[in-house]
């Protein structure tokens, strides 16, 4: 009779998982991801169907390694932007068939970004069949312009769009040497991804440090006996690029520098305020980098912030390289309790890029990079907010403490 006062056990209580959550996290389904495949599949299809070299600034890079080929200096045409080593790759594509080219240029770009956004996706450890997955990628591809204008114009960000995240994922398994082979690789086809150095001085990992030089390097210097007049590239692409192009790359260049003097601000003031903020974006890339908590999300802050500071000062800048750092943010909105992706103030940055977002004045093309400048400034702006704030439910650690310079499962 006793039995019934004898005190209870009970097992501990678990947290239920958000609603919202839980049904993104379930599998996405044969429909959902045949739905997928189909756009996907599309967007390479009116490529094709469009541009014969898969994009119009792929066709740049074909030309380039058409003209290696038959004995001539690729930097004789100023739009060749990239180093030696990239002379290689561009006479890859020079001598496939040009039917072959037309379909699977386009496939291929529209597959780096479906790999990047995977790679993103794993990062923080989520199902890669999930409805978040499948549905993110739907929407990117569907609902944000620069992703839809990368793969019109087939241009070669499309190779940072896969290895940025693919060098965080292996730098969070702590496999840090071959992250800084895959970021080497990516800089030799196209330097976008230089910033990023600073994340693997951060983090003290000088193999990957030398790994991450040394393949471009190696490539370029070999390129280099090869070619024509290398020297094009120090005297006639840099001062180009320095100078912010010809007329038709300025009105599409969204950095500071490039944007400030349409609205009547010095050339030089411009210059010295974009080098401030990209400073400051550094600063602030560091800060998130000290707060040493565990996850993916102190590489994917720290990797996004250093790009952005660099797209603010560096010219030229364009809307598509944000697909660089976009996917790998949202990827983290489910996991990351201060993921940048998770503030309103990140989707307000995004509006300017809807694909039918408009505003007075601003339709032409010539004028669209006061819309991207915008966005690019308001996903700066938000980051660098994250990078500075210390972690929910975490005190902030005491100026010059220790901090583990090694995330996740390798530390």
């Amino acid at each position: 009779m006793q039995l019934r006062d004898a005190p209870r056990t009970s097992a501990p209580r678990v947290p239920a998982v958000p609603v919202p959550r839980a049904w993104l996290l379930r599998p996405a389904g044969p429909v959902a991801v045949a739905v997928l495949a189909a756009v996907l599949l599309a967007r390479a299809a009116r490529v094709a169907a469009v541009h014969p070299q898969g994009g119009m600034d792929n066709a740049f890079v074909v030309h380039a390694g058409q003209v290696w080929l038959h004995g001539g200096a690729p930097y004789a045409d100023r739009r060749f932007l990239y180093l030696p080593s990239a002379v290689l790759f561009a006479a890859g594509q020079a001598l496939l068939p040009a039917p072959v080219l037309r379909i699977a240029a386009p496939l291929v770009c529209v597959a780096l970004v479906a790999a990047g956004w995977w790679c993103a996706v794993r990062l923080f450890r989520l199902p890669a069949l999930s409805r978040f997955a499948v549905l993110g990628l739907l929407g990117l591809v569907l609902f944000w312009a620069p992703v839809g204008h990368l793969m019109n114009l087939g241009n070669w960000t499309a190779v940072g769009v896969l290895a940025l995240p693919l060098a965080l994922l292996l730098a969070d398994r702590g496999r840090w040497a071959a992250a800084g082979m895959v970021l080497g690789v990516s800089v030799a086809v196209k330097p976008l991804l230089v910033p990023v150095v600073v994340l693997l001085v951060l983090a003290r990992r000088w193999r990957a440090v030398a790994w991450m030089v040394a393949v471009p390097v190696a490539l370029s210097a070999g390129t280099a006996l090869i070619m024509p007049d290398p020297g094009g590239f120090l005297t006639r692409t840099l001062p180009f690029l320095l100078r912010g192009g010809d007329a038709l790359m300025r009105p599409f260049d969204c950095s500071w520098p490039a944007v400030l003097p349409r609205l009547g601000v010095p050339p030089v003031l411009a210059e010295a305020v974009a080098l401030a903020a990209a400073a400051a974006g550094v600063v602030c890339a560091r800060r998130r980098w000290r707060r040493a908590d565990a996850g993916p999300a102190r590489l994917v802050d720290t990797a996004a912030m250093l790009m952005l500071a660099s797209y603010l000062v560096s010219r030229p800048s364009y809307e598509h390289y944000l697909v660089v750092v976009v996917p790998l943010l949202l990827a983290g909105a489910l996991t990351a309790a201060d993921s940048a992706a998770r503030s309103p103030w990140f989707w307000a940055s995004l509006v300017p890029q809807a694909p039918d977002f408009a505003f007075p004045h601003l339709d032409a093309s010539t004028r669209r990079a006061f819309k991207d400048v915008v966005t690019l400034s308001g996903l700066a702006l938000v980051l660098a907010v994250r990078c500075v704030r210390p972690s929910p439910g975490r005190p902030p650690r005491p100026a010059g403490g220790p901090a583990a310079d090694v995330p996740g499962p390798a530390r």
